[in-house]
């Protein structure tokens, strides 16, 4: 697969010059500055006249508001699929690819004719000796996936190549007709789980999902929503988790859910009280209410000051 044929996607929203080295590692790759399509979710910060000032020939897309990751991810993969794409390759805008990646990854897309979709492991930025994930695996239980090899050292057991349940968002290259057949990330989650949702749909539709272990990038997780245990982004893992159970889960699988992580978050506020996680935990809890309820994860509830736990 040539790189003429790849097109990588990246949303931005308030990333500052995080940016300019994440598109400066995709160039490095070997891919045309035309193959980079930057979709901007209405930043604030000055990111996208930085983006257009160094990057004048990359494909351009502005958005007036923030839409959310996976619209923006859906908009720049449309226009790559529409300019002859073969393969899109989604990128987090905290993310740097050392020279080589996509080529290792295209390379397995290619000899793979069941994968649909790929992905390297992804070490932490700020400490390239350590784990961020090597895929990742659906459990139903907490948060309902777990990152696998979190936090663990880097090291030949997280290297193999290997099916796995999903890979994350942050470093996904997908097949045109995965893409075509499957369909795109479900925009209504607005962020996080519409990767794992992408990837179950995808295993469901008959593609194969695979982690190349032997390629690697580096993350520095989540800079836009705060990452860990940010109030902000465990309200929207609540709120999705319950999405995405409406969708795939049988009874047993909803049970689960709610025996190991609906019923532990008492004890998780209590504890938390003591880490200053308690805020997260509660709105955690508030999430997965709201999600009940109906509700979506929408750009006005989760800004800044638009409740009292953000």
């Amino acid at each position: 697969m040539e790189p003429g044929s790849i097109f990588a996607v990246v949303a931005n929203w308030n990333g500052g010059e995080e940016n300019l080295e994440c598109l400066r590692s995709l160039l490095a790759q070997g891919l045309p500055e035309s193959n980079l399509v930057f979709v901007d979710n209405g930043s604030e910060d000055g990111s996208l006249a930085l983006v257009r000032a160094q990057h004048p020939g990359l494909r351009l897309i502005e958005n007036k508001t923030n839409l959310g990751f996976g619209e923006a991810a859906n908009q720049g993969a449309k226009k790559a699929l529409d300019l002859g794409a073969r393969a899109v390759f989604f990128v987090n805008n905290d993310v740097v690819a050392p020279p080589g990646t996509l080529a290792r990854l295209a390379a397995e897309l290619e000899a793979r004719p069941k994968a649909g979709i790929v992905g390297p492991r992804v070490l932490y930025k700020a400490d390239p000796a350590r784990i961020w994930c090597a895929g990742g695996m659906l459990t139903w239980r907490e948060n309902l996936s777990t990152l696998r090899g979190h936090l663990e050292p880097d090291g030949p057991k997280w290297r193999e190549t290997r099916t796995v349940d999903y890979v994350p968002g942050c470093a996904l290259l997908a097949r045109r007709e995965l893409l075509e057949r499957v369909g795109m990330f479900d925009a209504q989650y607005f962020a996080y789980m519409e990767d794992v949702d992408l990837c179950l749909r995808a295993s469901r539709g008959g593609f194969e999902v695979w982690l190349i272990g032997d390629a690697a990038v580096l993350h520095a997780t989540s800079q836009a929503t705060g990452g860990g245990y940010n109030p902000r982004r465990k309200y929207m893992m609540g709120v999705n988790s319950i999405w995405f159970l409406r969708r795939h889960a049988k009874t047993g699988e909803w049970l689960r859910f709610f025996v190991f992580d609906v019923l532990s978050l008492p004890l998780l506020w209590l504890a938390g009280i003591f880490r200053g996680r308690g805020k997260a935990v509660a709105a955690k809890a508030l999430g997965i209410l709201d999600g009940l309820r109906g509700k979506r994860v929408t750009a006005e509830a989760i800004r800044e000051g638009a409740g009292w736990l953000w």
